[in-house]
């Protein structure tokens, strides 16, 4: 699979994606003027094309800001991990393709959202629900 954006060919699709209960959704937030994020997406890439069965979107927060919404990005890149419409991650992340799959095959196995998730975050997964 390759890696979902807020083009409007992809929304349908994302949308699909937090729906379904079972799917780990992994949204990369960053920037087009960010030279770490530049170099961060291949990688994102591979781990996309490792991880058919998951959903993997590259949000620019500037590009994207309809769908990025309120989400606070202190640092680039920071990754938010869906399961259906739950959180189970987000923060800033060590732009290492190893690190990162890591982190998001460990979050494979848990199913309890995160509390502390800010709400503009929680409610990403709305604001790709056509209206």
């Amino acid at each position: 699979m390759t890696v979902l954006t807020g083009a409007k060919e992809d929304r349908a699709d994302i949308a699909r994606a937090f729906a379904d209960p079972a799917r780990l959704v992994v949204v990369s937030f960053c920037a087009a003027w960010c030279d770490t994020c530049n170099e961060f997406r291949a990688s994102f890439e591979r781990l996309a094309q490792a991880r058919p069965q998951m959903a993997f979107v590259w949000l620019d927060i500037e590009d994207d800001a309809a769908f990025a919404g309120d989400v606070d990005v202190e640092n680039f890149p920071t990754l938010a991990v869906y399961r259906g419409g739950d959180v189970l991650h987000f923060g800033v992340s060590v732009p290492h393709e190893s690190t990162v799959g890591r982190l998001i095959d460990a979050l494979c196995a848990r199913t309890d959202a995160l509390r502390e998730a800010p709400q503009p975050v929680r409610a990403l997964p709305e604001n790709f629900v056509e209206r």
